[in-house]
């Protein structure tokens, strides 16, 4: 009779030791050298003294095997075996931040703290009601929002300092290591000071034209900026020099508002969010293409738990009723 064992990942030696005898000042170690590149500056840092620091890295060094940094005088470069290190150990770190985070918030009768990495054209509409549905065990989850371009976001989702990502996916991203998965596609729109909407809204769009207008832009860069300027070269145009860029959308409202010679081109949710709030205009002209998609990102790899599960259920939930409504 043939027996059956289930496999079990075989732990290697290096995995043992590092079980056994990495210790959190380790961690603290390499968080402070990548800080400060100097084991003078590290030591004064962590109030201890530099033959101290020095044994200690000897030490750490010792337990993987090979050298973690070359030194020189123009201060500390880490090898290939020292930038892994200290990625690992920012991330480790930033796992033990969000524990103590997740304890305290567990304290006040909260269910977790999640960090949760946002572009900046993202309707606040979407995003309210999914925190508000994240109920895992009855109890409401707290969320810090992260606003940032996508690109610079996956970073830190990479690092753990993010739970997870809504961004825009576009062939310029990095998505090594990550989940992904579109959430909804965005419809982009023409935005402008409401009397040169309405001028506009009068015939039909020149896009030579427009480049004359007081352009205001996201950072280049991003996906979203990538493709407006895609398409005015498509077109045979020029794309425009912005006046400002900004990753704001509230702040591209207002000087928009304020400016009647301003223009932009925003998702269509963000730009109904703006003519109610800000007081521009939304000129009626259909582009007959879309923004990069909205997307959800996660870590391949590392531990999942229910309030995050929780919290992304309500946003595909909140993004599905975007979907139909639109």
């Amino acid at each position: 009779m043939e027996s059956s064992v289930s496999a079990q990942p075989v732990a290697s030696p290096l995995a043992h030791r590092l079980a056994a005898r990495l210790k959190m000042k380790h961690l603290l170690l390499l968080r402070a050298i990548r800080e400060h590149g100097s084991l003078t500056r590290v030591a004064q840092q962590m109030a201890t003294s530099q033959p101290a620091v020095t044994q200690m890295l000897a030490d750490l060094e010792a337990l993987f095997g090979a050298p973690l940094f070359v030194r020189s005088p123009r201060g500390m470069t880490p090898t290939v075996l020292g930038e892994l290190a200290l990625s690992r150990a920012e991330a480790m770190l930033a796992d033990l931040d969000h524990w103590a985070l997740d304890f305290a918030t567990a304290g006040d009768g909260r269910a977790a703290h999640l960090h949760v990495g946002v572009i900046p054209f993202l309707p606040g509409r979407l995003l309210a009601p999914a925190i508000g549905r994240t109920r895992p065990a009855g109890r409401r989850v707290t969320v810090t929002l992260h606003e940032d371009t996508s690109n610079n976001l996956l970073a830190r989702l990479r690092a753990h300092q993010l739970d997870c990502v809504v961004g825009r996916t576009s062939a310029i991203l990095d998505l090594r290591d990550l989940r992904h998965e579109v959430l909804y596609e965005q419809e982009p729109r023409l935005i402008a000071h409401r009397r040169l909407a309405a001028r506009l809204d009068q015939r039909p769009l020149a896009w030579a034209e427009l480049i004359d207008f007081d352009w205001i832009l996201g950072p280049r860069r991003t996906p979203m900026r990538e493709q407006i300027i895609d398409f005015f070269l498509r077109a045979g145009v020029r794309p425009p020099p912005p006046l400002v860029e900004s990753l704001s959308a509230k702040l591209i409202g207002e000087l928009i508002a304020a400016n009647e010679r301003a223009i932009s081109i925003v998702p269509a949710d963000v730009a109904e969010e703006l003519a109610r709030v800000a007081g521009v205009a939304i000129v009626r002209h259909p582009f007959g293409w879309t923004l990069p998609p909205i997307t959800l990102f996660q870590r391949e790899s590392g531990a999942d738990y229910e309030e995050k599960n929780a919290f992304i259920a309500a946003l595909r939930e909140a993004c599905a009723q975007s979907r139909d409504a639109g």
